[in-house]
């Protein structure tokens, strides 16, 4: 039998359960035969408008409660709280997660594993990295003995995310491993994300020719997906890694060519403004920098993964003169 702990959720039998869900009743009926016609909410996710993606999933919400499928319902309920949790509604994604914690006698192995995953993403945000990992560690454990191998890669580059630096190259190299010898495009279709955090992985310990080499790889593999954003980014991390390696030119070159393609697309990013006015400040035109600086300050300290790092934010305000205009 398996027993399943998780804070207070005892997981071992599976007993009669309704869940209430928005004020409405799901409880033993069958599923409707309307289940077979329900979204593909995955599919609707943009990671870089989670707002907006909220709003998709909760559209859904109505026809899910009507399809009385428990474990649509539970998942999607999940990647709301995913949303929420990356709008930093750390409560209302909590309070999500117990509604599909409720149900989790009555749904499936994946409900559980990407209740695991969605709980422990939460936890990592909000701070509590310790709780975050038990819960990665269990999801991962689970996914891999369901041969679940998406959500294994996932749960494996979450613990990575948590652990000690010595930890974190093994379990990225790890969910890595798992993704190039998966039959599963979906598990395979990681390795974008895990060629960027090894790349920061090596950033981190000082090894820049081994980030360079991984950031590389991550932009070939981009460019092949034809995502845009991601390429975008991309490029903006073999750009910087240029930079700290004194190729400050051609990281400059390739940080003016991201501003022109961002500006044709209308879009501004304080992450190309800030390395922009960096390099120009490792080639002595500072005046040129200071514009930038103030660029980069104006947008990112609205943005809240960059809140907390106050060395960096009063950085870029000081040296882009921010405030200081009409001062003699």
């Amino acid at each position: 039998m398996l027993i399943f702990r998780s804070g207070s959720l005892s997981y071992e039998h599976r007993p009669t359960l309704s869940v209430f869900v928005g004020g409405n009743r799901l409880g033993e009926a069958q599923r409707s035969k309307s289940t077979d016609k329900l979204a593909d909410f995955d599919k609707l996710w943009d990671y870089a408008h989670p707002d907006v993606t909220e709003r998709r999933f909760r559209e859904l919400l109505p026809a899910a409660l009507d399809s009385l499928d428990l474990c649509y319902l539970s998942q999607l309920l999940t990647q709301i709280a995913r949303v929420e949790g990356l709008q930093r509604k750390f409560q209302n994604a909590h309070q999500t997660l117990d509604r599909v914690q409720k149900a989790l006698p009555k749904t499936d192995g994946r409900t559980l594993i990407r209740y695991l995953l969605e709980r422990g993403r939460v936890y990592n945000s909000s701070g509590n990295e310790e709780e975050a990992k038990r819960l990665f560690l269990q999801a991962f454990y689970l996914a891999i003995g369901s041969k679940q191998e998406f959500y294994a890669v996932d749960a494996a580059h979450m613990v990575a995310i948590v652990e000690s630096p010595r930890s974190r190259l093994e379990w990225n190299l790890k969910a890595l491993d798992l993704a190039d010898n998966s039959t599963d495009e979906k598990a395979r279709n990681w390795r974008g994300s895990l060629y960027n955090n090894l790349g920061w992985t090596y950033f981190d310990q000082g090894d820049y020719q081994e980030a360079l080499f991984m950031f590389e790889k991550a932009l070939d593999f981009r460019t092949q997906q034809g995502d845009t954003v991601n390429v975008g980014v991309a490029k903006w991390c073999v750009a910087k890694t240029l930079r700290v390696m004194g190729h400050t030119e051609a990281a400059l070159d390739m940080q003016q060519q991201l501003f022109e393609e961002y500006q044709a697309a209308g879009r501004k990013s304080g992450f190309v403004y800030e390395e922009i006015a960096e390099c120009m400040l490792v080639l002595g035109r500072e005046t040129e920098a200071e514009g930038w600086f103030a660029a980069a300050y104006n947008e990112l300290s609205k943005d809240p993964t960059v809140a907390n790092d106050r060395d960096r934010l009063i950085r870029m305000k000081t040296l882009g003169k921010v405030g200081m205009q009409g001062q003699s």
